[in-house]
């Protein structure tokens, strides 16, 4: 049956032929349009982009369409002009990775086919290669557990809220009270309150890691009933791992439960060099990993790892269409109880053709790359009179650093000029830095630039310049404030110093 030469179909016999045509629109289109815009991020701000984009993308819904080729050279234009682009060395604001070639291509195929994960007629060989890939992803991080197993979710927040979710369900009739530190993901605490769960009790950190002195008496304090103790390895702000041993152990002597989000630090276990930093990952009865962050994968790629594949069974559901009874009796898996969604993309092709691609080895490569190149930006930051590092260790990969012209102002005007230097540079589109608030040496909380470097191909100096800029942003920025502090003193009404509500 044809749909027609107006609506070429993805699959089937003819699907790759249609395909590859307007594939090399695409990528013709992505090419040039990098070129054109120059750096990490589009120039101009918001309404620059916006009008920019609006331009080639209005209408969306025209009366009569454009067709294929056109409407995919204008729209790939305009995202791809706009775009934040992570392959850019100097785009290094989240945890936003660049993916892997391979792993776009596979979700390119992934994309053609369009299995949907949620029954065997759906999804034959995708099913498959999902309980492969989560098997393997299992085994990983819990090494010797007897029956260990995993779940392909959307993310972080998504395997968070699974995490939760099941535990509420082992602690009924509960309450489940769940225990984080101050250095959780707000994820941790938007679970709890999606799953009518009481507000997490939130733990003193120091140096960004939840205190286990603070973590004892907060337990003890708790006078029984079912918890789970929320750990993460890999902040968000800063990288840190928080002491998980010790966690485990605290946990362990009141009965508690542990769960770790590990969704950024989790692909350290790739590397037997830099797994020991995950010690007592294991003890924990579930872990978030994200491999859309250090894992090089297009998003979606996220992954809920069980210490025992019993844990899942309470998303067992019966949908008569998808898993009846006698289809599974005769032997068609069942795979709807493998989310707490229906229909899902095959997220999992992407990740198994780039673990056989590079093998453990080569992902442990690309790790420790991003490991290494942080910690020698974090010297190149160090040996900058003109700049510098939050004291301490570097965070995976995430250092954070503030231009010494800060510092030299007042704590709420300092702060300013870190703000502002961040966004000069992404209004120039130069170079796309985060933010960050944390404790200071002398303890006090200060506001920093975040460089979270996720590039499994860039080198220490392919980011030297990027200092260079923000050195140079924080000398504008600086005689800005300075300038805004003599007007508003002269009475002329200039404003005030920015103030920041971190």
């Amino acid at each position: 049956m044809s749909a027609g030469t107006g609506a070429p179909l993805a699959g089937g016999v003819h699907g790759p032929g249609h395909l590859r045509a307007l594939t090399a629109v695409v990528l013709d289109t992505l090419e040039s349009a990098a070129r054109t815009r120059g750096g990490p991020l589009p120039a101009g701000g918001p309404d620059e982009v916006a009008r920019r984009t609006t331009a080639l993308a209005a209408p969306v819904l025209p009366e009569e369409g454009i067709g294929a080729e056109a409407a995919l050279a204008d729209l790939v234009r305009a995202v791809a002009e706009g775009a934040a682009d992570p392959a850019d060395p100097a785009c290094v604001a989240h945890l936003h990775c660049p993916p892997l070639a391979v792993a776009a291509a596979a979700e390119l195929a992934g994309a053609a086919l369009n299995p949907s994960m949620d029954s065997w007629d759906q999804a034959p060989a995708a099913g498959v290669i999902e309980e492969l890939t989560t098997a393997a992803l299992a085994r990983l991080v819990h090494p010797e557990a007897p029956a260990p197993d995993a779940l392909i979710t959307s993310g972080g927040t998504e395997s968070n809220l699974v995490a939760l979710l099941l535990a509420r369900e082992r602690a009924a009739p509960g309450p489940l009270r769940v225990v984080t530190g101050a250095n959780a993901h707000h994820s941790v605490h938007r679970a709890a309150w999606m799953l009518g769960l009481p507000a997490p009790t939130v733990v003193a950190c120091h140096d960004g890691r939840i205190d286990p002195a603070a973590l004892d008496r907060t337990l003890a304090g708790l006078g029984g009933g079912p918890v789970l103790v929320v750990a993460t390895a890999g902040t968000t702000d800063e990288g840190r791992i928080d002491p998980l041993p010790e966690i485990a152990r605290i946990a362990e002597r009141y009965g508690a439960e542990l769960h770790v989000d590990a969704a950024y630090g989790g692909p350290l276990l790739f590397s037997e060099r830099l797994a020991p930093r995950l010690a007592g990952l294991d003890q924990a009865v579930s872990v978030t990993l994200d491999l859309h962050k250090l894992g090089w994968q297009p998003v979606a790629a996220g992954v809920l790892a069980v210490a025992d594949t019993a844990l899942l069974a309470p998303l067992s559901l019966r949908a008569d269409y998808l898993n009846a009874d006698d289809d599974t009796e005769a032997g068609l898996p069942d795979l709807l109880g493998r989310s707490v969604r229906t229909t899902r993309r095959p997220d999992a092709l992407k990740m198994a053709v780039t673990f056989r691609a590079l093998g453990r080895r080569g992902l442990s490569e690309l790790v420790e790359h991003c490991v290494r190149t942080a910690e020698e930006f974090g010297r190149a930051v160090d040996a900058r009179p003109a700049l510098r590092r939050r004291p301490g260790a570097i965070g995976i990969s995430t250092v954070l650093f503030r231009p010494v012209v800060a510092d030299e102002r007042e704590a709420e005007a300092g702060d300013a000029v870190v703000a502002e230097v961040r966004r000069t540079l992404l209004m120039d589109g130069r170079a796309v830095l985060g933010r960050a608030v944390a404790e200071d040496g002398d303890g006090r909380r200060r506001l920093w630039l975040k460089a979270t470097l996720l590039h499994p191909a860039a080198a220490s100096a392919d980011l030297l310049p990027l200092l260079d800029l923000v050195t140079e942003a924080a000398e504008r920025a600086a005689a800005a404030e300075d300038g805004n502090s003599r007007s508003a003193a002269g009475g002329t009404g200039a404003p005030a110093a920015e103030r920041l509500s971190p």
